[in-house]
């Protein structure tokens, strides 16, 4: 068989749409949905050409019908479990199989970060979850509801929640929302009479007998706790890249979030590129391998970032090609 030009190890698919206009490429995402993080966060309202907004999973079914439309052959549900580089070829590993290529893209996204509160883990998935979708909006209805996080993707999932809930509680570490938050969401959260936020408190505790019932809740300043009654608890604390089965030769910083382009050559990074020109733009510290989207390191974790990435690494990747 012969080898893709370009290999895409993606979980957002709005960046595949981009590789595969230009080049027929092979797009393998992990067994997680494709575009997961996208399709949960429900309503978009500043993504461009949708005055209106769209939802995260009408973005995601577009995106992967313009993959299929452009000529990508599309590999599901496979774990990526590692990278390797055969002189000028890189290849994937799945496993029982790899698949290689001339280049590789790897925008595989990030996962949710755990809070960590007792009892969380017992009643993951009953009534805590990480992240919010439609449907489970649609079934909070009349209830008394309650957010973690301060960032975008929390304040999109108060107010979607809040078309649905009696009230939404927006529970806050810092004293302020300014710092992490976009300001006509914040506008949105603060004009809205259904939604509560909490300054300077965290979730330290959930309890319930197979299902969330009760939480407790720290103000940080007086060290009290409150104990509320709630079936509900979504969690937007961020995120962290999948990026361990990338191995040692891909750098990373401490957090696994990919170094590209010229931040490969600062003395804070390890000094592994290996060669005498300089890193394009996106390009990991293997030649020919580059990242785009949330798993780079300072992204911007945004869609349009994301897709305009997408497309700019098509470019790199003829550059790159270029060379060898």
């Amino acid at each position: 068989m012969t080898k893709p030009s370009i290999l895409t190890v993606d979980d957002v698919p709005q960046v595949s749409a981009a590789v595969a206009r230009d080049l027929r490429s092979r797009y393998g995402p992990s067994s997680e949905s494709c575009g997961r993080r996208r399709a949960l966060k429900h309503w978009k309202s500043n993504y461009l050409g949708f005055p209106k907004g769209l939802s995260g999973s009408d973005l995601t079914q577009r995106a992967m019908a313009q993959v299929s439309r452009f000529g990508a052959e599309v590999v599901l549900a496979n774990d990526v479990v590692g990278f390797e580089s055969r002189g000028q070829v890189r290849a994937v590993l799945f496993g029982s199989r790899d698949i290689e290529a001339r280049a590789l893209i790897i925008a595989t996204g990030v996962s949710y970060r755990r809070l960590e509160a007792e009892g969380l883990e017992t009643l993951s998935g009953r009534g805590v979850y990480y992240g919010a979708n439609a449907s489970e909006a649609g079934q909070c209805e009349g209830d008394d509801v309650y957010v973690v996080g301060a960032a975008n993707s929390a304040g999109q999932a108060a107010l979607n929640l809040a078309r649905f809930a009696k009230r939404v509680v927006l529970v806050v570490r810092s004293g302020t929302l300014e710092a992490t938050m976009s300001s006509y969401l914040i506008q949105r959260i603060t004009s809205s009479p259904t939604i509560e936020v909490r300054y300077r408190s965290e979730v330290r505790a959930v309890r319930g007998d197979g299902h969330l019932k009760f939480l407790e809740i720290t103000d940080r300043d007086t060290g009290l706790t409150e104990e509320v009654a709630s079936s509900w608890l979504f969690i937007f604390i961020g995120a962290s890249p999948r990026t361990s089965w990338l191995g040692d030769d891909v750098v990373r910083d401490s957090r696994g979030f990919v170094v590209t382009g010229h931040d490969l050559l600062n003395a804070g990074h390890p000094q592994r590129w290996p060669l005498t020109r300089a890193p394009f733009a996106l390009e990991t510290s293997v030649p020919g391998v580059f990242a785009a989207g949330d798993v780079q390191l300072d992204s911007m974790k945004r869609v349009a970032s994301a897709v305009g990435e997408g497309a700019m690494s098509v470019y790199l990747v003829h550059r790159y090609l270029g060379t060898i």
